[in-house]
């Protein structure tokens, strides 16, 4: 209501004053933003096969022997998308749009429908990159995200509720930046906050500048009620932030992320009294994790991180932005608030390994083998029924049609050897797969049921 007012105030000055140039440009502007975008943003629609007993864990048929439940059902997603790269088909989107999905489908402005393969997934994030094979494609740039200030115009593009109603232009304002805590205080998040209308199925769309930039990508709405509809309060992630995952979701397969190795908390008024501290800002170290890049350089508990590589640190969900999007193996520095002064450490930041990674697309030629692996932790050796004596890393997810599934590798298998390197991590595991990436066949050693045997995996099948 407050914006309807802002802009009907604004038209009626400049009509009283006679300035309809005025008004035409600002209407001109917003019509062309939208002719460049509309082609470039896409519906995408995903499949999915929903078994019963994982929604229902409880659920049995012979409880009820007399009735025929069905085991299985479709369910259907909608979302939107952003061609980022014409030539090779790239779409960018959100991750819980496609997730799961066992059927990818693009629609485009012109009608045409064609199914995509998925190039990577981020869930930290909430990012994925789809790639299509089409030609006469449309693309947006990448704006820079670092320059959007609080208060300027933007539009939103994508498929609010429905396909039929695909390309729909929103205009808004940005009303906050580095918005955190939104999903979960478990994925990266660095939300740019509007007021443009984003409603479901604008997820994964564009969020665009006035020169037509795409600088941000429409994610998360907050409704504050039961209701799903939009009020005003939309999220999207970062451009910037988008170009680092994009790179890596496309070079790599994954996310590279580095780590510190801090627990930290934010800082309020009371422990701010207590340290004798004259800011808020900053992430408080409660503790250090063993071996880790920080307690290598020597930080401490009680340490309050201030500054990284030159950033001021706002909060600790800003210091676990920017530590992850610096290159492991750089060494950063870092200063820190003890004991009234202030102290500059330099850590070499290491890969952080420990979060699950998709190193499949759903290409045949993917070099990264159709699978996911993860490091052997006590919970997954429970959940895949593992020895304590199991070395490697455990295939949790097998992409359909990928080289894995037609070499007869597994979920639950377990990885131990690579050509005839041993694997002990996903870290070695990820370099062992790119150092056989020139290779027609790999031998992987892999244990079943306490059984080891090797598989020739052919990337040329």
């Amino acid at each position: 209501m407050r914006k309807e007012l802002s802009i009907s105030i604004f038209v009626f000055f400049a009509l009283a004053f006679g300035q309809h140039s005025i008004v035409d440009q600002f209407s001109q502007a917003f019509a062309d933003v939208a002719e460049k975008a509309n082609p470039a943003v896409v519906t995408i629609k995903a499949e999915k096969t929903i078994q019963m007993d994982q929604v229902h864990p409880q659920f049995d048929q012979n409880m009820f022997p007399f009735f025929q439940f069905p085991k299985e059902y479709n369910s259907n997603a909608l979302g939107s998308g952003v061609i980022v790269d014409k030539d090779k088909g790239y779409i960018l989107t959100n991750n819980h749009v496609v997730e799961n999905a066992d059927e990818i489908k693009i629609v485009l402005m012109d009608k045409r429908e064609i199914e995509a393969e998925i190039i990577g997934t981020d869930p930290k994030s909430d990012l994925a990159i789809l790639k299509i094979d089409a030609k006469n494609l449309s693309e947006l740039e990448l704006g820079n995200s670092d320059n959007v200030r609080v208060g300027e115009w933007v539009l939103a593009v994508g498929s609010p509720f429905s396909s039929n109603l695909s390309h729909t232009v929103t205009a808004g304002i940005v009303s906050a930046l580095g918005r955190s805590n939104i999903i979960s205080n478990q994925h990266y998040e660095d939300f740019i906050q509007t007021d443009a209308a984003i409603n479901p199925g604008n997820s994964g769309g564009a969020l665009l500048n006035m020169k037509g930039e795409l600088i941000g990508i429409n994610t998360a709405i907050a409704t504050g009620g039961v209701e799903r509809a939009n009020r005003g309060v939309g999220f999207a992630i970062p451009s910037n932030m988008i170009k680092k995952v994009m790179d890596d979701l496309i070079n790599h397969g994954y996310v590279v992320r580095a780590w510190l190795g801090v627990y930290i908390q934010p800082i309020d008024q009371k422990m701010a009294k207590v340290l004798d501290l004259d800011f808020l800002d900053g992430a408080l170290v409660n503790d250090i994790v063993k071996d880790s890049p920080a307690e290598k350089a020597g930080i401490k508990k009680g340490d309050v991180i201030i500054e990284f590589e030159g950033e001021k640190v706002k909060d600790p969900s800003h210091l676990k932005n920017v530590v992850s999007v610096t290159r492991p193996e750089t060494k950063s520095n870092v200063v820190v608030y003890r004991d009234g002064k202030k102290k500059t450490i330099f850590v070499t930041l290491e890969e952080l390994e420990n979060e699950p990674q998709v190193f499949a697309a759903r290409s045949s030629n993917d070099q990264n083998y159709g699978m996911q692996v993860q490091d052997i932790s006590p919970s997954i050796a429970d959940h895949y029924n593992l020895n304590n004596t199991d070395n490697g890393v455990v295939v949790t997810e097998i992409i359909p049609g990928g080289h894995a599934d037609k070499s007869g590798i597994m979920v639950g298998d377990v990885i131990s050897r690579i050509g005839k390197k041993d694997v002990t991590s996903v870290r070695e595991f990820r370099q062992l797969i790119k150092s056989s990436e020139k290779d027609d066949t790999v031998l992987f050693l892999v244990k079943r049921d306490g059984i080891s045997r090797f598989y020739a995996v052919d990337q040329n099948d």
